[in-house]
């Protein structure tokens, strides 16, 4: 192997790097993007535990032949003239963070944003902190609840990009942070405004990404973490029993994924007669795919359809006030004492 990236130049001030990391979205809504962008994402072993000849053949076989021009057709309801939402939102909460922590943090900060799959990647992040200087860089993944198949491939990326660097820079990683107290006055902020706003629902779902029940099963955290995090917001609003439940959405396939499905909810609660939903999505800090598209559209009509009157998606904390103090929280608590 040959190493590269010499030492940080004596000339530069030094920095401390953060490095904010998200999971990432294709180029553009095309189809040839959206296939170049799940061929990255589905080729992770971290995502798809299954054996990797077998699994090659079923990818670009089957799944690659199909679901691009599905889910392309999906990122076009959501596209803005900026680009993907995702990336549009990260990068506020990139540049907000920046200019949050240079007020608050002694020394020089440099915040870049990388994305786990697609662009900017985790390389061009790093090696953009490795020219600002940055003999000390954090990395924050927006996860706030670990899971092996987010948080544990971005350190995976990570180790892969540095094991070809010469000289390595200090390195602290943040794997969770789904029970931080700013993270769940936020939440909790977020629904109160949007109910003081759109008047009080009559149940709230707390919806989480999904991932396979086997991996769980084999010790994943994630599905507790998400656990914690629901009951910490429904303390925070003080809501009883009755009023709230959380859920897991995004499943794919035949295996079981964790349970309760938010499509099986929203429809059971639209059947039993339940006629005011407000939904939120406490393990995406920022709109995507996701939540405006699979949250906002595709299960209001599962509710509406099974009986419900009103359905709200409450929007992520995106680049928020209250988000980003949180952050600025998190990450200054993680700091180097003299950074």
């Amino acid at each position: 192997m040959k190493f590269h990236g010499p030492a940080p130049d004596n000339q530069t001030t030094p920095c401390t790097g953060i490095l904010l990391t998200n999971l990432g979205t294709p180029d553009s809504a095309s189809v040839r993007d959206v296939r170049d962008y799940l061929r990255e994402f589905l080729s992770d072993p971290r995502v798809v535990e299954f054996p990797r000849p077998l699994w090659w053949l079923v990818l670009n076989g089957i799944i690659l032949r199909i679901r691009p021009k599905r889910s392309a057709a999906a990122y076009r309801k959501v596209w803005t003239d900026q680009g993907s939402p995702l990336l549009v939102i990260s990068r506020e909460i990139a540049a907000a963070l920046q200019q949050s922590l240079a007020q608050r943090v002694d020394g020089s900060v440099k915040v870049v944003l990388a994305m786990r799959y697609g662009s900017p990647s985790i390389a061009a992040g790093l090696e953009t902190l490795r020219q600002a200087n940055a003999q000390r860089i954090l990395v924050l993944p927006l996860y706030p609840q670990y899971s092996a198949t987010t948080t544990a491939s971005t350190f995976d990326e990570i180790s892969r990009v540095l094991r070809q660097w010469r000289w390595l820079p200090e390195l602290r990683f943040i794997n969770h942070y789904h029970a931080e107290p700013g993270y769940i006055d936020a939440l909790a902020k977020s629904v109160q405004q949007f109910s003081a706003t759109h008047g009080e629902c009559d149940r709230l779902l707390l919806s989480f990404h999904g991932i396979p029940q086997s991996y769980a099963d084999q010790g994943d955290p994630y599905a507790d973490q998400c656990r914690i995090t629901a009951d910490r917001l429904a303390a925070a609003l003080d809501l009883p029993q009755d009023r709230w439940a959380f859920s897991f959405q995004s499943r794919v396939g035949r295996q079981p994924w964790l349970q309760p499905y938010t499509d099986k909810t929203l429809q059971q609660w639209g059947a039993e007669g339940v006629r005011r939903v407000h939904v939120i999505c406490p393990g995406f800090p920022a709109d995507c795919l996701e939540t405006l598209e699979e949250i906002g559209e595709e299960n209001r009509e599962y509710f509406l359809s099974a009986g419900g009157s009103e359905y709200h998606y409450i929007p992520s904390l995106n680049s928020t006030p209250t988000h980003i103090e949180a952050l600025t929280d998190l990450i200054q608590r993680h700091l180097w004492r003299d950074a």
